[in-house]
């Protein structure tokens, strides 16, 4: 009997989400369409490390995770992301903003 691999013990639901709607967010990853993105191939990038968007929806997957729908502007596209997947914009900010000083 094989196991099931998941990424992660930790279900994310069993707290509030971790950003809100309109929150501002940077991806920390670049991300590739796993075949849930309609008009681009599997594999094709979607939206690049350092991507700046806005949340407008908040779903969950497998009763585990809360997937943060992000309007990423720019490229014109909205992807689902994980929260591990995003930062908020702010706190990216202030991290770059101490390395500084």
């Amino acid at each position: 009997m094989s196991k099931i691999s998941r990424d992660s013990d930790i279900v994310e639901l069993d707290g509030p989400p971790e950003f809100e709607y309109g929150e501002k967010v940077r991806s920390r990853l670049n991300i590739r369409n796993d075949g849930t993105f309609p008009g681009k191939e599997i594999g094709e990038v979607l939206v690049k490390k350092g991507d700046e968007g806005y949340v407008v929806s908040i779903g969950t997957f497998l009763q585990q995770f809360y997937i943060y729908g992000v309007d990423f502007v720019s490229q014109g596209r909205k992807v689902g992301m994980k929260g591990r997947e995003i930062e908020p914009v702010e706190q990216a900010e202030s991290v770059i903003e101490k390395d500084v000083a």
